[in-house]
């Protein structure tokens, strides 16, 4: 893998590069445009997306981040070095005003399994540099991997430390799963989001804005492409479909989720067939990266039937009913999320399949026999229909990728729950939260471990996971910061795991 130069983290640090093909222009006039970085995703064997969006006053309340109304053209350039020696790909896009002055090009054409380095230019201005890589071709195992994983990064809850030691691990890839903003309102914590809480297009394009200028958050796209997937404060807290939190935004609700799936697409570095339409946004999606892993991206909020007996933590028989589905609206009988998933994992086409989704997936029980109705737990149905397709299409190595509850777990999972000899299937490992819910603390005794003897991992401080991915294994380094209330905390392992190809389970490193 290619070696990181300073220059991917500096903002605008590409100014001073020296060989170029750009087409050269006279020195702006205009302001920086690229004040909220750069970005890529989507790997595929031949090429990836390259994200930027144009706004040199991000905050300005009408979310448009200081542009005029006029489209722009943006040219870009890839190349296998970061001073841009050996340009293998360039060209010219339009970055439009109705999609915020955002850009998102699809580059093919490249080698498969390869580093290259990327950037833009617009209005006389150069943007900082990217890191990418495409996946390996279909046929081919390709090189080992490293993959980061992360959610949930509330601005007012402390300082994106976590994002920048991820950047300095230098992965390959980086999913994301869920919570890249928080729609609320200006907090009480080290930062202050901008405005009340976030209801129409323009305030989610500024929420989005706000958090693209961090620098962490920077360093951490520029480092190599992502995969995302949003939970709810994408939209909403706990929405569920079309069924907000607050009934009293009933009326209004479904245009709240429209503009929030229009500004997730216009800040994310999706391919044109996740762009959001009038009634939702097309993102359960499979990624392939050769013959090593298939990434199967989840969505268990757009659809998902709301959550039984009111929410929260409960011990509720609805959970159990079979009409109630976390990844579907069911429409006579049709479960089209579901199928697509398990019709996925029986094609066998790689060594590992990582379920990259957003909420708790095994079941965890309270001492009063209580769980969450916003995770699996409130869908058990749901989740028993998965879990027997793992066992009876003979998936070998299934990994449940988790966020969402600012914690960090380590998860076995159960054939029967209930019995605690029952046959481990497979495996979830839940990143803590980047910034949500401030520091935290050094507990790592695992709780209700006595009703829950499959949850084999905990911890409760800020960071991410860092999964190193060969062949034979896939590695998990539980990686934590202690403190996010202040800038520049060291990064340490808390735990690491292996799973070993062909048994499934938690086995200490």
């Amino acid at each position: 893998m290619a070696g990181l130069s300073r220059r991917i983290f500096v903002l605008g640090g590409l100014g001073a590069a020296s060989a170029t093909t750009l087409s050269t222009v006279a020195a702006a006039a205009s302001p920086y445009p690229f004040k909220l970085g750069i970005a890529s995703g989507e790997p595929a064997p031949d090429g990836v997306v390259l994200w930027t969006r144009l706004a040199p006053s991000p905050l300005n309340s009408d979310g448009l981040g200081g542009m005029t109304s006029a489209d722009v053209e943006v040219e870009w350039q890839v190349a296998t070095d970061d001073r841009f020696a050996k340009v293998v790909a360039t060209g010219k896009t339009t970055a439009r005003r109705d999609e915020a002055h955002s850009v998102h090009v699809e580059v093919g054409g490249l080698p498969a399994d390869a580093d290259f380095f990327y950037r833009f230019r617009a209005q006389g201005h150069i943007s900082a540099v990217g890191r990418t890589r495409t996946a390996p071709a279909l046929t081919a195992v390709g090189r080992d991997l490293i993959m980061a994983m992360c959610s949930c990064s509330a601005w007012q809850d402390g300082y994106f430390t976590a994002y920048r030691r991820l950047a300095e691990d230098r992965p390959g890839l980086v999913l994301h799963l869920g919570d890249y903003i928080y729609e609320g309102g200006a907090g009480k914590g080290p930062r202050r989001h901008v405005g009340g809480e976030i209801m129409d297009l323009a305030a989610y394009r500024r929420r989005y804005a706000q958090y693209k200028t961090d620098p962490d958050l920077q360093a951490a796209h520029a480092v190599a492409p992502w995969l995302v997937v949003p939970d709810d404060h994408e939209v909403e807290n706990n929405y569920a479909g079309l069924v907000p939190q607050n009934s009293n935004d009933n009326d209004i609700f479904a245009a709240r989720r429209a503009a929030a799936y229009r500004a997730y697409w216009e800040n994310m570095p999706l391919r044109k067939e996740q762009k959001y339409t009038a009634t939702g946004i097309p993102l359960y999606r499979r990624v392939r990266w050769g013959k090593l892993a298939n990434f199967h991206m989840l969505d268990t909020r757009q659809f998902r039937a709301n959550q039984a007996c009111g929410d929260g933590w409960q011990n509720c028989k609805d959970a159990d009913l079979d009409t109630r589905s976390i990844l579907d609206t069911l429409k006579s009988g049709a479960r089209p999320q579901e199928q697509w998933l398990l019709d996925g994992l029986a094609e066998k086409t790689a060594t590992w399949d990582f379920l990259g989704q957003q909420v708790f997936f095994a079941r965890r029980l309270g001492p009063d026999g209580k769980s969450s109705m916003d995770g699996w737990d409130g869908y058990r149905a749901s989740r028993a229909r998965i879990q027997a397709g793992f066992v009876e299409r003979g998936i070998r190595n299934p990994i449940v990728l988790t966020g969402d509850v600012h914690k960090a777990w380590g998860n076995d999972l159960k054939n029967d729950y209930r019995d605690p000899g029952s046959a481990v299937i497979g495996t979830e490992l839940v990143t803590t939260s980047i910034a949500s819910g401030g520091d935290g603390d050094d507990i790592t005794t695992v709780p209700d471990q006595s009703t829950n003897p499959h949850l084999k991992f905990h911890s409760r401080r800020r960071g991410y996971i860092r999964n190193p991915i060969t062949a034979g294994q896939v590695r998990t380094d539980f990686r934590t910061v202690d403190k996010v209330t202040e800038h520049g905390a060291p990064v340490k392992t808390a735990g690491s795991f292996v799973i070993a190809d062909g048994k499934p389970g938690l086995q200490k490193a």
